[in-house]
């Protein structure tokens, strides 16, 4: 995990230089960035996310972060954007915040190189930067916020390849559909995926970095797999729910039967509903409320003029790293649903209802 990238590009900063400074007030304490001086932070906190492609940005972390922030800092307020998936769009965006005056600039990155010259402007603006589920690689932020994404990778591929093996499958390979190449959290899973497959007797039959994660160019790809490759595939190592959706849609299409077993991430409504069904074998329960909320700890720390406490270094970043959980249709119930993730109600509509019913989710 502790890998440093060199030689990243940036994009032009000169929309930045212009950029006022101008926070909320500090409750009489001044300007300036809030030091520890016994009152309460404030300011502006800019929480920046990616993409629209994951539900999770705009369903979870987006709500789960601000009502955090709400009950740490009454007098903070987090401005929200999300860049559909544009690095330029993106970095505009970054622009209208420290116009706006932000203290602490919350990143999600949507190209993790591009993003390299944000990071070193905010900083040098002054602006704390927290980098969220995608790292930077070659501008250390002052904190990272994530699940451990090469164990992601690792937990997908290796739990799909004790399914193989458990089937005794030995012929043909795998396919591995794997997250954005702009994407250095989607290249961590994809190096713990690869780690996991090349130590067993599966070989990968053919590679594809989804552009932008999207589940339609997903899909594409691997219905020209399909037509190449046939019944030789035994597995599909999808490093998300999106990919898995857009791969499972492919084999659907191609009239596949039985499935092949397709991995997933992110515990999205309807990979849970694929894996009670039957057609996703696995994902990854990874509770966003827990990286939302330590990411709002973490800025207000910075905003009272703390340094938060890592756990791990990544990138030359001290980082906070959660450990996930594979969900398979054997352990839904109690991870997803005893734990209070999703309830019933959320998932078990229409087709799938039959399908809980006889996991006992109700």
């Amino acid at each position: 995990m502790k890998k440093h990238l060199r030689g990243i590009l940036g994009l032009t900063t000169a929309l930045f230089l212009a950029a006022g400074m101008t926070a909320c007030g500090d409750g009489g304490g001044g300007g300036g960035e809030t030091g520890g001086g016994g009152g309460e932070a404030s300011g502006k906190i800019a929480f920046l996310m990616p993409d629209r492609a994951s539900t999770r940005y705009e369903q979870q972390d987006s709500p789960l972060f601000k009502a955090k922030v709400e009950e740490l800092c009454s007098e903070c307020e987090v401005l929200y954007q999300n860049a559909d998936g544009d690095a330029n769009k993106q970095q505009q965006q970054a622009n209208a915040m420290i116009t706006q005056g932000v203290k602490v600039l919350v990143l999600d990155a949507v190209d993790s190189t591009a993003a390299a010259s944000l990071v070193s402007t905010a900083k040098g603006q002054g602006i704390k930067v927290v980098t969220y589920d995608r790292p930077v690689p070659d501008t250390p932020a002052d904190f990272y916020v994530s699940f451990d994404n090469k164990k992601i990778g690792n937990l997908i591929a290796t739990d799909l390849v004790k399914k193989l093996d458990a089937d005794g499958d030995k012929t043909g390979g795998v396919l591995m559909v794997n997250g954005s190449p702009t994407d250095r959290a989607a290249q961590l899973i994809k190096e713990g995926a690869q780690e996991a497959i090349d130590a067993s007797q599966h070989p990968v039959l053919a590679s594809y970095d989804t552009p932008e994660w999207q589940p339609s160019k997903a899909q594409d790809w691997v219905a020209g797999q399909i037509t190449q490759f046939g019944e030789k595939i035994t597995g599909i190592v999808a490093a998300n729910d999106g990919t898995a959706g857009g791969s499972i849609a492919a084999l659907k299409a191609a009239g596949v039967s039985p499935f092949p077993p397709v991995t997933g991430n992110d515990a999205e409504v309807a990979a849970i509903q694929r894996i009670i069904s039957g057609d996703q074998y696995n994902t990854i329960s990874k509770p966003i409320k827990i990286v939302a909320e330590k990411a709002a700890e973490v800025s207000v720390q910075l905003l009272n003029g703390e340094t938060p406490e890592p756990d791990a270094t990544l990138f030359d970043t001290p980082s906070a790293l959660f450990v996930p959980t594979v969900v398979t249709k054997e352990n839904v119930k109690e991870v997803i649903f005893d734990s209070g993730i999703y309830q019933a109600s959320e998932v078990c509509t229409g087709e799938y209802k039959k399908g809980c019913d006889e996991l006992g989710i109700q």
